[in-house]
């Protein structure tokens, strides 16, 4: 019997996002599997229930879509959410595994096969799978749109008969692929626009869409799979007074800076803050995970007092979210290819001899498979 692929609407309070769209049920029908929808799970996505029907998919009521056989999800799934599947239901989707687990335990112990894609190995075959890139490609556009929408001046210069418009200085720190997105969208917008980085290939990285690398002269902090590791203590102090003059040149600052299983490393201080010209906006994309910025509330713009007047501090929050439509048609793809992983003529074959599907596995038949999910929560690898 082929197995069955189920998406529910997400259960998140915001959020738009849907895990199915009607080119990835036709990739899983083709594939062999039948797919259920939950009614209006697509609405937020502008995806109708009869696009869904047009695919090949079923149409099912709220609550019916709980799960068994495969269940893709957006948002990752809690404690609770893990306790109401049946056991031996595979569930796809992102997890934050670092950050959730009590979601961990709770997906161990009710025998769910549970992978994340956010672990993703980051290799060349991972690439139509990759839910960090094409989720963080939206959010460096959003934070663009963000951040000129506070500004409340023109990007790019402009010169008319009356006088010259002077361009937007923008300075993004990080520069992995949701900062090369901020780039390149600062610089469509005719902003002059600067960045930094501390791996290895960033400089090259930010030239190729446009920006200006700031180099600080301390050395690159590579870790596993094109990610940045933490910088020791007094490398992290040195970069924050390095970057300081910058900071206070800019007009607009947007941190999109990350660390894999950890907070956020903190680039830019309230001293900083303090030291930038009225009128000036912040964006910080790692506001959710302890902040860039700090004073950065996730959700919030605040208003920041400085030194003649008061500068816009903006706390990301879900930023796919807003773009829903584009962030669902690419996640709902993501999971289908990796999903197609699993599925051998319409039925779950787990290959965990397959790079993509061992590294991305983090729970299956009662254990915890996944050697860096239990090394950060203090277990071990189940045999």
């Amino acid at each position: 019997m082929p197995v069955t692929v189920r998406v529910r609407a997400e259960r998140a309070p915001g959020e738009k996002r849907v895990a199915a769209s009607p080119e990835s049920v036709r990739k899983l029908v083709a594939a062999g599997a039948s797919v259920e929808i939950e009614a209006g799970a697509g609405e937020a996505s502008l995806i109708p229930d009869a696009a869904y029907r047009d695919a090949g998919a079923s149409i099912v009521e709220r609550g019916t879509a709980v799960g068994g056989g495969i269940l893709f999800h957006v948002r990752p799934l809690s404690a609770p959410g893990f306790d109401a599947l049946p056991a031996g239901t595979i569930t796809i989707g992102m997890l934050d595994p670092f950050q959730n687990a009590a979601g961990v335990v709770a997906a161990q112990s009710r025998g769910v096969t549970a992978f994340a894609l956010d672990l993703l190995p980051r290799i060349s075959r991972a690439q139509s799978m990759d839910v960090l890139s094409s989720q963080s490609l939206l959010s460096g556009y959003r934070l663009v749109t963000l951040a000129a929408d506070a500004f409340g001046r023109m990007f790019g210069m402009t010169m008319t008969a009356a006088g010259t418009l002077a361009p937007a200085r923008v300075l993004v720190l990080g520069a992995g692929v949701a900062g090369l997105s901020a780039i390149a969208t600062a610089k469509r917008l005719g902003a002059v626009v600067s960045a930094n980085d501390v791996r290895a290939a960033s400089a090259d990285e930010v030239r190729s869409v446009g920006g200006t690398f700031i180099d600080l002269d301390l050395g690159t902090a590579d870790a596993a799979g094109g990610y940045a590791k933490e910088l020791a203590e007094d490398r992290a102090r040195r970069q924050q007074e390095l970057l300081a003059p910058h900071i206070a040149a800019a007009d607009i600052v947007i941190t999109t800076a990350a660390v894999p299983g950890r907070a956020a490393p903190r680039l830019v201080t309230a001293a900083m803050v303090a030291g930038m010209k009225p009128g000036s906006v912040l964006v910080d994309l790692a506001a959710e995970s302890g902040g860039n910025i700090e004073g950065s509330v996730a959700g919030e713009q605040l208003r920041v007092e400085v030194a003649g007047g008061a500068v816009t501090l903006i706390g990301a929050r879900d930023l796919p979210s807003d773009l829903a439509p584009d962030a669902s048609k690419l996640y709902a793809m993501n999971c289908a290819n990796f999903a197609a992983l699993l599925l051998k003529e319409g039925e779950t074959v787990l290959d965990f001899d397959d790079e993509l599907v061992a590294g991305s596995a983090i729970t299956h038949d009662g254990r915890l498979v996944n050697e860096r999910v239990a090394s950060a929560l203090g277990q071990e690898v189940s045999a």
